[in-house]
């Protein structure tokens, strides 16, 4: 059978790309059935679609071989109902980030392409929730509707994700959607509520059963007249089962009396695996028959592979002979086939019994062949049905694929796939596959283990296979190195890597440019953990430069994350911000679910906001970063976000309630088995700094007694803190023995000037500290960095008093200088109470709105419906306590949200 595609010249033709598993688009999956010149089309069905898809939901339900498919096929043809999209389900559709990738693959396909903005599944097991909201107001907004088909759906029945995500779009993109689902079964959809409203077409095993009349007909377009009689007996005994009939008119064909063929065939008389095998294969000869028993074991053939399974030369005119005659055999393109899937379930049983043994081996081959093809995914399903797990992994580790095992869209599936791999598989290709799948499970002991046991039986030579080897364990001892904090193990692996690398083809090396995206972004992080902060951000770069692709992405959202952080711990926010929000782009194109990311990128942009004293904007990236997955497991991330939660509760007025949690990342850092010098300066800052804002500079001083200080910025804070203690003479020493440095940022050097300011100020030199105080005033408001100025203390808003020039030529700070953070704490708590919080998207549409966006400026800027945006300013209003644009903003810079 053929397949073609609808929507007229705006069709697309081709489809190209991947799903989130890895897997290519599968063209065929997207295209209408072809209806076969045999089909017989019945007006009655016809007429009952039509008029069902006037309803948003359409069911399509029967048996295996009812003619359900073709029946849609014939009616998009018939009445040409306008814009369908045609999607064929299979099993893996059942993880929702792939049904929903074939989704839009599928709308594009025929013409309907969803906008830039709404994106695609990143990952095969999930789609993120935006996504399906984006689309179904994308739908909702067009002007005409979409029919999509939605065809052996029963496939992912039993996926609730799936159809609780379907029946979302569905509900929330109005007239914009009609769904026709083709399934065997029910699908979990609240059938019965569309059926209540009258939004349901149903379509029946009952309405597809052929009747009579159309059953002489089918038999009479098989070249059999049936007198009427014949046909009502053959209707009654198939009860009209259309895959039934055909069968039985192709039998009939080869029979001396095929009238009397029809009459005598009753269903009980035989099974119809006896019905394929007696009427079916063995009409064939042998060596046809072996083909088809051989080839079944696949998901799809290609003639050079079924030679290798059979020994022959024939496939190539076999399957064209097989593809012309309709004997369960299809094309699907670019010399490929696929036996029906009934057929082939029943021809493996039947090879079981045929040849006990065989299907091992044949597996074997197939996986061999596909290697050679360059079809990795399938060849490693082939080896691992084989039960060769060496065979599997040598595979792997020559392709250059152990990073596939590490990072993304064929991930979880490669993990799933080598969770089967048996102890007694040997040698150092699973050993590695081990190591990795322990590594990218965090289990680090069980990881090196491995890892170290593969080291011992490197292969020695020169080939291409054990350069290969060599490689992928270097790969994966940097990964190791990164996750015990020893930059210099993870240096030295890199340069293992490095030789290794140049001992393989360039090209080799380009099909996986995952290895070395991966290898840089963990090296780049092991120096950032050991506080080389130029090599690091020399190696992160190059990862973030490495080769654009799907497989690169999640490496290259990473690398730029810990950019943004090295930027920021020098001090320059706006790079940081500029490097984080580069980083949050990257995940959102890509479809990363919040969930999966690493939330360094969310940190360092609640780290510049709370330097600006936005507390509100800093609160919901803080969320954000704590929902990531590996808010737990990096102890970079683990470490940042202690240390700002504490800032952000020091900024609060409840400094008491920072130190707790810094006590114990303290002491969970002196277990580490490379500790970080900044690691631990940042945790003493931020300790020292929750001691001064509760009062207490001698316990801020021990902190920096008890700690040796590795940074400026560490230096300038425990001057600070002597200034805070009566001790200003010894703070200015501290400082004068700081190194001049032209990497230190602003943001350093607002806090290194009022410090000093501070010094002087208390030594009585007040004019020194109003020219320190100036400078830091300029250095501080192109970045609008205000926390360090409300932190200084009561001694600065007495300058600003006192000088009231200072004040009126820097407005956008000196607002926020009064009250300070105990004042502010007691206004709160007298102060009627404040209004609820919003949430951080309407954080968002408030902060377009100051900025005199239109309604529909703020939906383009945040790819958001115009609706959307509208809802949201409702909330804002409401929480605001406002009724009109003017008036929230106003209120809202009362409340110091923006």
């Amino acid at each position: 059978m053929t397949a073609r595609s609808v929507g007229g010249d705006h069709g697309d033709s081709t489809v190209t790309g991947v799903t989130p598993d890895g897997d290519p688009v599968l063209a065929a999956r997207l295209a209408v059935p072809a209806v076969p010149g045999t089909f017989v089309r019945r007006d009655r069905l016809v007429e009952q679609l039509a008029d069902a898809v006037g309803r948003p939901l359409t069911l399509v339900n029967g048996p295996a071989g009812a003619g359900k498919t073709l029946l849609v096929a014939d009616w998009i043809t018939a009445c040409e109902p306008g814009a369908v999209a045609w999607l064929t389900v299979e099993p893996q559709d059942g993880a929702s980030g792939v049904f929903w990738s074939y989704v839009l693959h599928a709308l594009r396909h025929h013409g309907v392409a969803p906008p830039e903005h709404i994106g695609s599944p990143a990952r095969p097991g999930e789609v993120d929730h935006s996504l399906l909201a984006r689309l179904a107001a994308w739908l909702n907004e067009r002007d005409s509707r979409v029919v999509l088909v939605l065809d052996e759906f029963d496939r992912v029945a039993g996926s609730a994700a799936v159809a609780d995500e379907l029946q979302f779009v569905l509900r929330h993109a109005g007239d914009g959607l009609r769904l026709v689902i083709i399934s065997r079964t029910e699908p979990l959809l609240p059938l019965y509520r569309y059926r209540a409203a009258g939004e349901l077409g149903d379509i029946r095993a009952d309405d597809l059963a052929f009747r009579a009349e159309e059953t002489a007909a089918l038999v009479d377009r098989h070249g059999l007249p049936l007198s009427a009689d014949a046909a009502r007996l053959l209707t009654e005994r198939t009860e009209g089962w259309a895959a039934g009939l055909r069968l039985c008119a192709l039998a009939a064909q080869r029979a001396d009396d095929p009238e009397s063929f029809l009459k005598d065939f009753e269903a009980g008389h035989s099974t119809l695996a006896d019905f394929l095998l007696g009427e079916v294969l063995r009409a064939h000869p042998a060596e046809t028959q072996d083909l088809l028993l051989r080839t079944s074991i696949l998901e799809k053939t290609h003639p050079d592979l079924a030679n290798a399974l059979t020994g022959r030369d024939d496939a190539e005119p076999v399957l064209e002979e097989l593809q012309r005659t309709n004997a369960f055999v299809e094309p699907i393109g670019r010399s490929w086939y696929r036996l029906h899937s009934l057929f082939a379930e029943i021809l493996r049983v039947h090879l079981r019994v045929r040849h006990p043994g065989l299907e091992p081996e044949l597996h074997r081959t197939a996986a061999e062949w596909l290697s050679r093809a360059g079809l990795l995914d399938e060849a490693l399903r082939h080896a691992a049905d084989a039960g060769d797990w060496e065979l599997a992994a040598a595979q792997l580790i020559d392709h250059l694929a152990i990073g596939r095992l590490l990072t993304g869209l064929a991930a979880e599936r490669l993990d799933g796939l080598f969770a089967g791999m048996t102890p007694e598989a040997s040698g150092p290709a699973p050993d590695l596959v081990r190591a990795a799948r322990e590594l990218a499970h965090h289990d680090v002991d069980r990881g090196v283990t491995y890892l170290r046991r593969a080291e011992e039986n490197l292969p020695d030579g020169d080939t291409d296979d054990a350069a290969a080897v060599r490689l992928s364990c270097a790969v994966l001892r940097v990964l190791a190195a990164r996750v015990t904090g020893s930059a210099d193990l993870a240096e030295t692996a890199a340069m293992d890597a490095a030789e290794a690398g140049h001992a393989l083809p360039a090209d080799r090396l380009e099909r996986s440019p995952e290895l070395t995206a991966l290898m840089l972004t963990d090296l780049g992080s092991a120096q950032l953990w050991a506080g080389r902060f130029d090599a690091a951000r020399v190696t992160l770069s190059a990862a973030v430069e490495a080769a654009q692709g799907r497989s690169t992405e999640f490496p290259r959202y990473e690398a730029l994350g810990r950019l943004a952080l090295i930027d920021f711990l020098h001090g320059r926010p706006g790079q940081a911000e500029a490097h984080a929000r580069a980083a949050v782009a990257e995940a959102e194109q890509s479809g990363l679910a919040v969930s999966h990311r690493t939330g360094m990128a969310q940190l360092v942009l609640a780290a510049v906001a709370i330097d600006r004293d936005d507390l509100a904007a800093a609160q919901g990236h803080l969320d954000q970063a704590a929902a990531t997955s590996t808010a737990a497991r990096d102890p970079i991330v683990a470490v940042e976000l202690a240390i700002l939660r504490s800032r952000m509760l020091v900024a609060r007025g409840h400094s008491g309630a920072a130190l707790p949690a810094l006590d114990d990342m303290a002491g969970q850092l002196l277990l580490s088995a490379e500790p970080s010098p900044w690691v631990s300066d940042r945790i003493a800052m931020a300790t020292a700094a929750a001691h001064l804002a509760d009062g207490d500079p001698e316990a801020a001083v021990k902190v920096f007694e008890e700690h040796r200080s590795h940074s400026p910025e560490c230096l300038t804070a425990e001057a600070r803190a002597r200034v805070a203690a009566g001790d200003s003479e010894r703070a200015l020493r501290i400082l004068d023995e700081l190194p001049e440095s032209r990497n230190r940022g602003p943001a350093i050097e607002v806090w290194l000037l009022l410090t000093r300011a501070q010094a002087d100020d208390a030594l009585g030199d007040s004019a020194a500290a109003e020219s320190l105080v100036l400078r830091a005033l300029a250095a501080a408001r192109p970045h609008h960095l205000r926390r360090p100025f409300r932190e200084a203390g009561p001694w600065l808003r007495r300058l600003l008093l006192e000088r009231p020039a200072l004040a009126r030529e820097h407005v956008w700070l000196t607002g926020t200088l009064t009250p300070g953070p105990a004042d502010s704490r007691q206004r709160e708590e007298s102060a009627s109470p404040r209004p609820e919080q919003l949430s951080p998207r309407e954080q968002d549409v408030l902060e377009r709105l100051a900025q005199l966006m239109s309604t529909e400026e703020i939906a383009a800027d945040l790819h958001l419906s115009v609706n959307t945006v509208k809802t949201h300013l409702k909330g804002i209003y409401r929480k605001l306590a406002a009724t009109r644009r003017g008036e929230a903003v106003r209120r809202a810079r009362e409340l110091g949200l923006l």
